[in-house]
């Protein structure tokens, strides 16, 4: 049977949301199902394993999260700049709360992943092609730092988006502030 990527997108959007909600012991061919609203046995026509189904939210939750390639080609017409790497970067921030259960979806497989080493694989396969990404695209666009720094931001954005979705520790910070502090802390 040939697959319908419009349907095969829904579904993991469906899980996408099963998963942000319920968390990864929640996440079952038929809770996804339900939540789509197909009938049953729909979802392993498309993700016939647990494992597919992960690839494949992984898959849907990267082209979610994706910068829009306009906003990328922007960018990369302004002339290099701490001020830009600090746009770019808010505009992460923006993307990662903008869809909270993608984002927290997301967190979801990770920890998922730190107990079943047959999805660390994928998941570490997945973070370093982003990883890759976010350093072709600084090297593009003549943005200061390198990989050292690229790494040393996701590791202080994922800690701020953690703290955005979850329990803030200062819930009146001012996210402009923070990004500022991470910016001029990286690329003194």
């Amino acid at each position: 049977m040939a697959k319908n990527e419009a349907r095969r997108s829904a579904l993991a959007d469906a899980g996408i949301s099963v998963l942000a909600r319920e968390g990864s012991r929640g996440l079952t061919h038929r809770a996804i199902d339900a939540e789509a609203g197909v009938p049953v046995g729909t979802t392993s026509n498309y993700f016939r394993t647990r494992e597919t189904l992960i690839a494949g939210l992984f898959e849907r939750i990267g082209a979610r999260l994706a910068p829009a390639p306009a906003d990328l080609e922007a960018r990369a017409a302004e002339p290099p700049s701490r001020e830009l790497f600090a746009a770019h970067v808010r505009d992460i921030v923006r993307r990662l709360t903008a869809q909270p259960e993608v984002t927290l979806a997301l967190y979801e497989l990770r920890l998922e992943a730190a107990r079943r080493p047959e999805l660390a694989a994928a998941l570490g396969e997945w973070q370093r092609a982003g990883l890759e990404a976010d350093i072709a695209f600084n090297a593009e666009a003549g943005l200061p730092g390198g990989r050292r720094e690229i790494v040393l931001l996701h590791y202080a954005i994922e800690g701020l988006v953690f703290d955005l979705l979850t329990s803030p520790i200062d819930p009146g910070t001012s996210i402009d502030e923070v990004v500022d502090a991470f910016v001029t802390r990286l690329l003194p």
